[in-house]
């Protein structure tokens, strides 16, 4: 009987560790920093399949869960920021993509060549494995204020603005910020014998 009150104790301290650490968890995901991991070769040689990164939500302001209601952030989404966002045809699916253009701005594509405000850009990150073809070129389009143009690094295997239209910021996540694991394994046994070591911790640009 007398170690009862300590048995309760440890118990209680224990339990409040743990729903502290779940609270602090959920908190950082919500508004600070979440997990990606690539699934597709639409951001190579970005991000490689097998990528896991880490995503930035508190830069561009997070979202209040449940709501459409954006904090402030420290900075607006710019041309060249490789950006998290829901599917704007099913947001329950999570995209990543480079932001291209922004609201305000008309962006065109010419073959391998985008145009900006009727200004070409250098876009050393873009690989075109059909040379451009059939879908680099696309006619003028003007981004609506409060969205974004998204495009793949990987330009001839890559669904983005160019089929489905431009990204409300509503329904961007964050910018991701670096690859903190990396594996060529497509199975979870197989994950850590084909660890991509040069690809570890390595920031996204």
């Amino acid at each position: 009987m007398p170690r009862r009150p300590a048995e309760k104790s440890i118990v209680r301290e224990y339990t409040e560790a743990i729903v502290w650490a779940v609270a602090l968890t959920l908190f950082l995901r919500a508004f600070v920093i979440q997990a990606f991991r690539i699934p597709s070769e639409s951001m190579m040689n970005t991000l490689l399949v097998g990528d896991f990164l880490f995503v930035n939500k508190f830069e561009y302001g997070p979202k209040l869960p449940f709501t459409h209601t954006r904090l402030p952030g420290l900075r607006q989404p710019q041309r060249g920021d490789v950006i998290v966002f829901q599917y704007p045809l099913d947001p329950s699916k999570d995209y990543i993509k480079r932001c291209v253009a922004k609201g305000g701005q008309s962006v065109e594509g010419r073959g391998t060549e985008v145009f900006v405000n009727g200004q070409p850009v250098t876009e050393p990150y873009a690989q075109f494995t059909n040379g451009g073809e059939p879908h680099g070129s696309f006619d003028p389009v003007t981004i609506p204020d409060g969205e974004l143009f998204m495009m793949g690094d990987n330009r001839d295997n890559s669904q983005d603005s160019r089929f489905w239209g431009t990204v409300p910021m509503d329904l961007v996540k964050g910018r991701a910020m670096f690859i903190y694991f990396s594996t060529a394994g497509d199975q979870w046994w197989n994950a850590f014998l084909n660890i991509r070591f040069d690809r570890l911790f390595r920031p996204i640009r």
